[in-house]
């Protein structure tokens, strides 16, 4: 009973603090005039990774290695295959061209880079000092590339004070963390009750859990008309959760590749890669490009079932 209580009570407080993080940074990146999709790549993104690096710190120094790197692998295949995909079933999703010319290959690029990384088995706190440094340089360039392309925005007039701009994205991510570590333990505690390792619970369950954030903010995010916010979340999470994430994690503590296959890496980089050509036709996500990228997550998620069943 816990366990169901845990899940329904998590997505509550989820939803809630995309809502309110949504509202605020919308407001914000006017107010400061920075344009939204700036927004969707940092600060949204940021927030919406916390629950990622709340749970992987805590499975690394568990020793939980296979969780801490497969919530990881797993959120950034979530975010495309499922997410982003069913957010443009949903609703088509515009894409701005800077997305295609700079951030989703960035985000390819850093996805490669995971995979070089780990080639000797284990990500070591050099390692981590790297990935965390390209974040740092990530977002100051993004910031000095927005006010020097976008001087043109306009400040926005709203009735609505700075400071509850930023009340709102603070009390936000705070309960984005929480309702994500909440959903998290419940979705752990019902898949070790079947006996399923650690790392496909890192790779389905607990990627999916900790991406519910990222999923509740760009479904929210696209029904009010905010493609920038909606789709920079995606990306900027993905970039993020490698970067962030697997970068302050492995800081504190070493983590191992061990139980994980080749086709994990494969499935993230092809979901990648394949946003690249389906962002650049017509600038646009429609739902056809959204069936395709879950069609490619099911038949993933059924192949790692396929395994746990064998």
């Amino acid at each position: 009973m816990m366990i169901f209580l845990s899940l329904i009570g998590g997505f509550i407080i989820l939803t809630l603090g995309a809502e309110a993080m949504v509202r605020g940074a919308s407001a914000l990146a006017l107010r400061l005039g920075i344009t939204p999709l700036v927004i969707g790549l940092t600060i949204v993104a940021g927030g919406t990774s916390a629950p990622e690096l709340a749970v992987s710190v805590k499975s690394a120094l568990a020793g939980n290695s296979g969780i801490a790197l497969g919530n990881v692998i797993g959120s950034n295949i979530a975010n495309i295959g499922l997410i982003l995909a069913i957010t443009a079933l949903i609703r088509p999703i515009t894409v701005q061209s800077q997305m295609v010319k700079r951030d989703i290959p960035i985000m390819i690029a850093v996805s490669i880079l995971l995979w070089v990384v780990l080639i000797d088995g284990e990500l070591s706190h050099f390692d981590g000092a790297l990935l965390f440094g390209l974040l740092i340089a990530y977002l100051v360039f993004s910031y000095i590339d927005s006010k020097k392309q976008n001087t043109e925005v306009e400040i926005d007039n709203s009735p609505q004070a700075p400071w509850l701009s930023i009340l709102l994205i603070v009390g936000g991510i705070a309960l984005l963390v929480g309702g994500g570590i909440l959903f998290v333990d419940g979705a752990v505690d019902l898949a070790r009750t079947f006996g399923i390792s650690e790392v496909i619970i890192g790779l389905t369950i607990v990627a999916v859990g900790t991406s519910m954030p990222e999923f509740v903010t760009s479904v929210l995010a696209a029904l009010k008309g905010q493609s920038d916010i909606a789709i920079g979340n995606i990306v900027g999470s993905n970039i993020f959760n490698i970067l962030g994430i697997l970068g302050i994690t492995v800081l504190i503590s070493p983590i191992s590749s061990a139980g994980f296959q080749s086709l994990d890496f494969i499935v993230m980089l092809a979901l990648a890669a394949i946003l690249l050509p389906f962002a650049y036709t017509g600038l646009r996500l429609g739902r056809r490009e959204g069936a395709v990228m879950l069609a490619g997550y099911i038949a993933y998620i059924s192949y790692l079932v396929s395994q746990v069943t064998i």
